[in-house]
């Protein structure tokens, strides 16, 4: 009976055996009631209450979990804490027993330690979702020395730099070893010369498992020596997959084809890879392909066919039969021979390159305005305009006409400075404006010198007209007025206002 009013029970009914839990109140509390000292409680009901648990009556097994020391109370702390810390990420409790069970290391380590790499990785940018789904992935990244050392550089070398994501995909990197490396990687292509505030765009492109697998530190010194000689970690910054390249077989063929083809020119062969680094993306044999292709059709030489691609190095991720053959085929038709196509399309290379909507609308405006098929007139004005958009033609061919320009008179501008189609028409208005408003000339006089439109109008045409009104030339011919050498006029205008002084 007293050991009936001293203890609490539960009994448990499974299937035998049946476990009955004996939940004992502290030992202060039993012994407040005035029934016994703690030491009778010691010496005498303690031995009988374990000879109980350790007896087995009938189906019957008695648990008692109660007479041990005193619950450490620091260490509960630490638990709550720590599954508080859990909680603030977004884990559950079940969640949380699961990442503990993936990595006991998380409960001996120190609550202090957990809580600032929490916070290092907030501090990068990784929160919410992406910090929980990181530390589903990889536990690990709690606890791990390898995490530490790369952590402080994401944060105090890189100064935070790096995108979240490419962050995420860093640390979930399975092998923690291997980690070690991307310090040097990354503190190599910076002291090379890659800006830090560069350094996520170029890791973003680089995939990255082969860069911290395959890569080795002096697979990169060996490639950024190779390229030196051509523009070396500028055209890494450009283009930052070329980190992904093999040395050997893939970039060093690829240079020397370039190289070849410029006649062992280094300087020439840096400015292609400078214009387009993207070249490097490209095999030897389509490089190749594109080379012999163009000597074959167009009857260039090996010479002429790189002054081309050194001008224009997109000639070579030009579509052959799309772009090339039909473009070459017009120039052909037009009346060209393969001295005539080589001049074209060293002035004028962006011609092979432009769609064939853009191609087919200012062959349209063209044609509108008088230009003749299949004449080399109508060729060279397609050439002068493949650096404007159909849609500003137009309206510079709308504005000459709101003027008072016929299409006759616009044709006959355009033939003899076919660069009056591509100007841009905001600009060309102010100029317009000023011509007829400010200077008081008549719009016909540009049929004279279209020339013209093409100077700047604040840096050259307001400056020589104001010069001249105060040496009362405001009659000078527009082509005078700007062609003449600044010397000159300047001299010229010296030399007038002295005249009237005197």
């Amino acid at each position: 009976m007293v050991m009936l009013s001293l203890v609490s029970c539960s009994v448990s009914l499974f299937s035998p055996p049946i476990s009955l839990r004996l939940h004992l109140p502290p030992v202060t509390a039993l012994c407040s009631h005035g029934s016994f000292p703690v030491s009778t409680f010691q010496t005498e009901l303690q031995p009988l209450l374990v000879s109980v648990v350790n007896r087995r009556e009938t189906g019957l097994v008695f648990r008692c979990n109660c007479l041990t020391s005193p619950i450490n109370i620091a260490s509960q702390t630490e638990t709550e804490t720590l599954f508080s810390l859990f909680r603030d990420i977004g884990f559950n409790e079940e969640e949380t027993e699961m990442i503990l069970t993936k990595n006991p290391d998380v409960k001996s380590s120190s609550l202090d330690k957990i809580s600032a790499r929490v916070a290092s990785l907030k501090s990068l940018k990784v929160d919410g979702f992406a910090l929980q789904g990181l530390i589903a992935k990889c536990p690990t990244l709690l606890t791990s020395e390898e995490f530490d050392l790369v952590i402080t550089f994401l944060v105090d070398e890189l100064e935070g730099r790096l995108e979240p994501e490419l962050v995420e995909r860093l640390l979930a990197v399975a092998e923690t070893s291997v980690l070690l490396s991307f310090n040097q990687k990354v503190r190599l292509l910076i002291n090379n010369g890659i800006p830090k505030e560069k350094i996520s765009y170029v890791l973003s492109k680089v995939y990255l498992n082969k860069l911290l697998y395959q890569k080795s530190v002096e697979d990169i010194e060996r490639l950024i020596s190779f390229l030196e000689p051509f523009g070396g970690i500028g055209i890494i910054a450009r283009r930052p997959v070329i980190l992904n390249s093999d040395l050997d077989t893939q970039l060093i063929p690829r240079v020397e084809f370039i190289k070849n083809l410029s006649g062992e020119d280094d300087f020439a062969t840096g400015t292609v890879l400078r214009r387009l680094p993207a070249i490097l993306s490209y095999s030897v044999d389509h490089m190749n392909s594109h080379v012999e292709f163009l000597k074959s059709f167009a009857g260039l030489t090996s010479e002429q066919v790189f002054k081309i691609v050194h001008v224009f190095p997109n000639v070579i991720s030009t579509s052959k039969e799309r772009k090339l053959r039909p473009r070459l085929e017009f120039l052909k038709d037009c009346g060209f021979d393969s001295p005539g196509i080589f001049k074209f399309l060293s002035k004028a290379p962006l011609f092979l390159a432009l769609s064939e909507d853009n191609l087919s609308h200012k062959l349209c405006l063209l044609v509108k305005i008088g230009y003749k098929h299949r004449t080399k007139e109508l060729a060279f004005a397609m050439g002068a305009v493949t650096r404007t958009s159909s849609e500003n033609m137009q309206r510079v061919i709308g504005l000459y006409s709101s003027y008072g320009l016929s299409f006759e008179e616009v044709l006959a501008m355009s033939t003899k400075h076919p660069q009056v189609l591509q100007y841009n028409h905001t600009s060309l208005e102010e100029k317009l404006e000023y011509l007829i408003e400010y200077m008081g000339r008549e719009v016909d006089e540009l049929l004279a010198f279209p020339a013209f439109l093409g100077y700047k109008l604040d840096g050259r045409i307001k400056h020589r007209y104001e010069e001249k009104l105060k040496s009362r030339g405001e009659n000078m011919s527009l082509n005078k007025l700007l062609t003449v050498s600044a010397e000159r006029f300047s001299k010229s205008s010296a030399d007038k206002i002295e005249v009237i002084c005197l």
